[in-house]
């Protein structure tokens, strides 16, 4: 194993080199995850820098002052996607940055089999559960995240644990750490009564609101067919890129005010203004298009005190608790969201109980703690002992062939490569 500033001088902190492959800045949520973890690391671990495509040095400049982090311009093009992914992997192993530090930490397992087959040691950090959802990867995975050199796999939910748990993965490598929000963003919080009056919305509306893209992949039909049942409640998404198909359903509706995106500023003016938070009750982002993730929302509407309802799904479930912390309700049934909805804006008392429990707990799920714990687990696994690696037997190689043939009919059948779980 190499030996690294943290072994031979614990005084120098540990040197990280963070990698992404996609350009900045960037209002994905797999980018704002990636680098809010990177900013907050960079505190606790001051020799660090980040690897990333960008279009120049003034680019990279400007990213350098907004992350706070030494930005390294990666030897790739912006596009197209495939090629910069390819030269992202390719050259980071000969820049001086991957020479001299500890680590890489990435979220793409093709810098992150490069950097190992380089000497380098590595830190992955993804919300998919990969075994399962492009099963002709499990060996390779298995392989690359046997190898001396992967320190640890941080997964954003339990249940993503736990499917590299059944791959055969050693499990001290293995840390579920749910991402987190930025206190900041709601030092300067409005009350619910000013914000309806900015936002225009009637004081005596019984609103729902749901922030976050608006597009069919985030089960939002569900919401759509609801508020045809509730006339007399107020649905507002936010989030609109164009007119889309969500867009065009809710039109003849209503009760159903489409927003565009908003900067964060003005999002927590819709937030203020909500009797209830929405989080789509829905598996579709699960079973259909394979995105099997606590949503970033989650994470802010904690802390904004005020009610959340949601649907009873495995991811969800890791947080939210029915009754004690939120409302949850059936998955894809617009009648049980109806009544859910109805329940919640009727009965302001359970919703003030819900709200505080969620507020309290949010205290703990910062970007900060984030980045505490996943430094603490970076440390210990630094300093472990090498981990017994496990030997695929009989009956994980049959589950490795029969998955990779409904894989193979699922990629036939509808042209995705993202297999959808078969135990949802």
């Amino acid at each position: 194993m190499r030996q690294s500033g943290h072994a031979g001088n614990p005084d120098a902190g540990i040197g990280i080199l963070f990698a992404f492959e996609n350009p900045l800045p960037s209002a994905e949520a797999d980018a704002e995850v990636f680098i809010t973890t990177a900013r907050y690391l960079a505190r606790l671990a001051p020799r660090a820098r980040l690897h990333v495509p960008m279009r120049d040095q003034a680019a990279c400049a400007a990213m350098g002052k907004a992350t706070g982090l030494t930005v390294v311009r990666a030897w790739a093009p912006l596009g197209p996607a495939v090629l910069r992914h390819l030269m992202c992997g390719l050259t980071i192993v000969c820049r001086r940055a991957f020479r001299q530090a500890d680590l890489v930490y990435t979220r793409n397992l093709w810098i992150a089999w490069m950097a190992i087959r380089f000497g380098q040691r590595v830190v992955f950090d993804h919300y998919r559960p990969w075994p399962d959802q492009i099963p002709p990867l499990r060996r390779w995975l298995h392989r690359l995240m046997s190898h001396p050199r992967f320190i640890l796999n941080i997964c954003h939910s339990d249940y993503t644990r736990r499917k590299y748990l059944e791959l055969g993965v050693p499990a001290a490598r293995l840390r579920c750490i749910h991402n987190g929000f930025e206190p900041e963003r709601l030092d300067a919080r409005p009350t619910p009564e000013a914000a309806r009056q900015v936002l225009s919305i009637p004081p005596a509306a019984r609103t729902v609101v749901y922030t976050g893209r608006i597009n069919q992949r985030k089960g939002l039909d569900v919401v759509i067919e609801a508020a045809r049942l509730l006339p007399d409640r107020l649905f507002i998404l936010v989030g609109s890129y164009g007119d889309g198909p969500i867009e065009e359903k809710a039109r003849p509706l209503p009760n159903v005010r489409i927003v565009p995106f908003q900067q964060p500023e003005t999002l927590g003016l819709y937030v203020a203004a909500a009797d209830v938070l929405l989080i789509p009750p829905s598996l579709q982002p699960l079973t259909r298009f394979g995105s099997t993730v606590l949503p970033l929302k989650l994470f802010f509407y904690m802390a904004s005190g005020r009610p959340i309802l949601a649907g009873d799904t495995p991811d969800v479930r890791e947080i939210l608790r029915h009754g004690v912390n939120a409302c949850l309700c059936q998955p894809d049934s617009p009648s049980a969201l109806a009544e859910a909805v109805r329940q919640m804006t009727d009965d302001p008392t359970l919703c003030a109980r819900l709200a505080e429990a969620a507020l309290a707990e949010s205290r703990t799920l910062t970007w900060e703690a984030r980045a505490t714990r996943i430094m603490t687990a970076i440390s210990e696994r630094l300093d472990a002992p090498a981990d017994p690696v496990m030997r695929w037997q009989a009956p994980q190689w049959r589950l490795y062939r029969r998955q990779c043939w409904r894989w193979l009919k699922h990629l036939l059948r509808t042209g995705s490569p993202i297999l959808p779980p078969s135990d949802t």
